[in-house]
């Protein structure tokens, strides 16, 4: 396709779609399959496939001299990863958190019957807005949970403040920012604890894993023991615990990657800078950019879409895409407070009233990166978007006309 494209061209006027593959946003990265196969053919020979074995602790030894901390706790899931952080740092009754989020992070905290109190966030950030945050405290409030969205670490230093002013538990939630720097630190070192997620869809993943980060000795011997049914040897119980451990196949994944940081890392800078490039002049479409003084790891490439600029909406413009077999995200769409349960939890309809969430969420559409695409389908998917802008509102009238 090019920026001469007609409508007629396009899959919802009947021709078939551009691509004949899909391509999706968070694609998994595979790695060097031969080298996996060497670590899955080595642990199926041990017979050690899970409760400790060595692919988990190389990798916990590796993640942790990446990031520059003590400790590193594997786990089955970020959201597990999540939870237990939780259930071992004492946070009870109220805990704030920004409603523009994936779900986990609230569901966590409900989970364990502990109330999310949703903050707004700063509409250049994407982050959660320490201004606000300090409006909502109360005398239930036992912690803070910062989310680095996209990867871009959150304002660690005013979180910090205000826990420390009031006497709050800070955790962060850096699901996106594995890889990734803030002022010369890695990302998982700030705060009591940081979390990680290593879900097939994270440009660095363990089939489906996460990971707790830290430099408290006592809370990581709490982790070590919540993730294995609170067994300190072997027969002998001393805490209450569950079943997190991550399986050694899910290791040697990880550390199939990690031998591949680097690669993987400059792979989402290239297919960022050509995005960058190719939708700099699109009236209306803005592309969130990273700072690159700082680590970064690029995994989302992240759009804002302005409806009365361009005449089409978010919405409208994944139906298009998604028509040529692009598949994008409307990644974190209406934000946790419009979603269940909380939504039926609200003391008023309509509440709470975040604004800044609300007009985000509304705008933001997540394009596919990775190495399942590279300059040809950067180009296909650019082109697209700039014919739906060109286009906008017959292409909408279009779409109103194909939607039941």
């Amino acid at each position: 396709m090019d920026a001469k494209t007609r409508l007629s061209d396009l899959a919802i006027f009947g021709p078939p779609p551009v691509f004949a593959d899909a391509l999706h946003v968070g694609r998994p990265n595979v790695g060097n399959r031969q080298a996996l196969l060497r670590r899955i053919n080595d642990l199926l020979d041990r017979r050690w496939l899970t409760n400790n074995g060595p692919y988990v602790r190389e990798l916990e030894q590796r993640i942790a001299a990446l990031i520059g901390v003590r400790h590193c706790v594997l786990t089955s899931s970020g959201t597990l990863a999540l939870e237990l952080t939780i259930r071992a740092s004492g946070m009870t009754g109220e805990v704030i958190v920004p409603a523009y989020t994936f779900v986990a992070t609230a569901h966590a905290l409900q989970w364990l019957g502990i109330t999310p109190v949703f903050c707004d966030i700063d509409p250049q950030t994407h982050n959660i807005d320490p201004a606000h945050l300090e409006r909502l405290l109360t005398p239930r409030t036992s912690g803070i949970i910062g989310v680095h969205l996209w990867g871009r670490p959150c304002d660690i230093e005013a979180l910090t403040q205000i826990a420390d002013r009031h006497d709050l538990t800070l955790l962060f939630d850096a699901a996106h920012a594995f890889g990734c720097s803030h002022r010369g630190r890695m990302v998982g070192g700030f705060g009591l604890a940081e979390t990680f997620s290593f879900h097939a869809t994270k440009y660095f993943n363990t089939f489906e894993g996460g990971a707790v980060t830290c430099d408290d000795d006592d809370l990581a011997a709490k982790l070590r023991l919540m993730r294995n049914f609170g067994f300190a040897g072997l027969d002998n119980v001393i805490a209450l615990g569950s079943n997190a451990k991550m399986s050694e196949i899910a290791a040697a994944m990880g550390l199939t990657l990690l031998d591949e940081l680097d690669a993987l890392i400059e792979r989402n800078r290239q297919n960022y800078h050509l995005y960058r490039a190719q939708l700099q002049d699109v009236a209306g479409v803005t592309l969130l950019r990273y700072d690159e003084t700082a680590a970064c790891n690029y995994q989302y490439i992240v759009l804002e879409v302005e409806e009365s600029v361009t005449g089409i909406g978010a919405d409208d413009l994944v139906d298009v895409l998604r028509a040529e077999n692009v598949f994008a995200r409307r990644y974190f769409s209406p934000g946790c407070h419009r979603m269940e349960p909380y939504k039926s939890q609200a003391t008023e309809p309509g509440e709470p009233h975040l604004p800044a969430t609300e007009r985000v969420a509304g705008r933001v559409v997540c394009l596919p990166s990775g190495t399942a695409v590279g300059a040809p389908e950067i180009s296909a998917i650019c082109d697209l978007i700039r014919l739906s802008v060109r286009e906008g509102p017959t292409l909408r009238g279009r779409l109103a006309e194909t939607r039941p």
